[in-house]
């Protein structure tokens, strides 16, 4: 156990979950459905099969995977295909209200929930213990965190022209943005349930010799099956109805390996996060392991406004708005620790 390299493995996860999006920028004449689907291509089914194996003992993947129980893998694949809707509209948030805005409001919520719905489900009173209070009472800073950062968010929308607007988030729209958010986080908390069925694949990579640090690569494989399904349907939807199938044929060669090679780039980047977070939280000692999920979630917002800052997403935004949005953020980060010490 080794909790300051734990620590800086789950970090370098975030440094990827939080610019995944950045990537996007330099695709070209693609609609959003397919540069999507693309890195979805690159992410859920490419990666984390090329990382089982590398990181698997060589010729034990298939082993694993068949002494597995189908009960764990088939549970592993429906909660991924239920966070597929929130990875989907994850990236929709993004699309409406930038790197910064977006993620922080869906990773806030995600933290939350992943938490909150476990209990909740089970049919657990929360307010009959100490610890069921501290989830709620996180979860109520999480709310009102999302609540102050979108206040800060409407302070921008007003100070600005809506030329100044689509100069910094090309498809800006607050309101349709947060509602999104919000059903993104929900959704996306079924990711961290994906990983609790898949305990029973975990032991199976470990019986099979797999080092601890990467046990949780086999389960990643069930998780994002499920994920892809779900938004490959909705992108080949929209390919079909807005006639943009052609995406793929239509450009130049050149702008063709520039699309694939960005939107490749862009699933790599999403996918380290949960590489490095199994790296990272099993190097963490029992009782600071609880902490893995919102040291991730509130790093991936912190580096994710750092990103906004950047690319001039909060560009002519006035003093007020800033420390608004200063405040929302922290406040935001806090939530992620007061709902795991619950």
């Amino acid at each position: 156990m080794n909790p300051f390299i734990g620590i800086v493995l789950i970090a370098l996860g975030s440094i990827g979950a939080a610019s995944f999006y950045v990537p996007f920028k330099k695709v070209k004449s693609w609609a959003w459905e397919s540069y999507w689907i693309m890195q979805g291509l690159a992410a859920w089914i490419i990666a984390p099969t090329l990382f089982a194996l590398i990181f698997v003992p060589h010729g034990e993947l298939m082993p694993i995977i068949k002494d597995s129980p189908s009960s764990a893998k088939l549970m592993a694949m429906f909660f991924g295909a239920l966070w597929g809707f929130g990875g989907l509209t994850f990236g929709l948030s993004i699309r409406y209200l930038g790197v910064a805005l977006g993620q922080s409001i869906a990773l806030g919520l995600c933290a939350a929930f992943g938490t909150l719905l476990p209990p909740l489900i089970a049919g657990d009173n929360l307010f009959a213990t100490n610890a069921g209070i501290l989830t709620v009472t996180g979860v109520a800073i999480t709310v009102a965190g999302i609540a102050i950062i979108g206040y800060a968010g409407s302070l921008k929308s007003s100070k600005l022209s809506e030329e100044e607007k689509k100069a910094a988030i090309k498809e800006f729209a607050l309101k349709k943005g947060i509602l999104i958010a919000i059903f993104a986080g929900v959704m996306s908390a079924c990711f961290n349930f994906g990983f609790e069925a898949g305990k029973p694949i975990e032991e199976a990579a470990l019986a099979h010799g797999t080092n601890p640090l990467f046990q949780k690569n086999p389960t990643l494989i069930f998780i994002l099956i499920g994920g892809f399904i779900t938004n490959l349907v909705y992108c080949a939807y929209l390919n079909i109805k807005n006639k943009t199938y052609r995406d793929y044929l239509s450009v130049p060669g050149s702008v063709l390996l520039n699309n694939i090679f960005f939107t490749f780039l862009a699933g790599i980047l999403w996918f380290l996060q949960f590489h490095f977070f199994g790296m990272g939280s099993s190097k963490l000692p029992e009782g600071m392991s609880v902490f893995g999920w919102s040291i991730l979630m509130a790093l991936n917002i912190a580096i994710s406004n750092i990103w906004g800052i950047l690319l001039n997403e909060w560009k002519g935004a006035d003093k007020k708005t800033i420390i608004v949005l200063t405040l929302g953020i922290s406040v935001l980060i806090l939530s992620t620790f007061v709902v795991k010490l619950g």
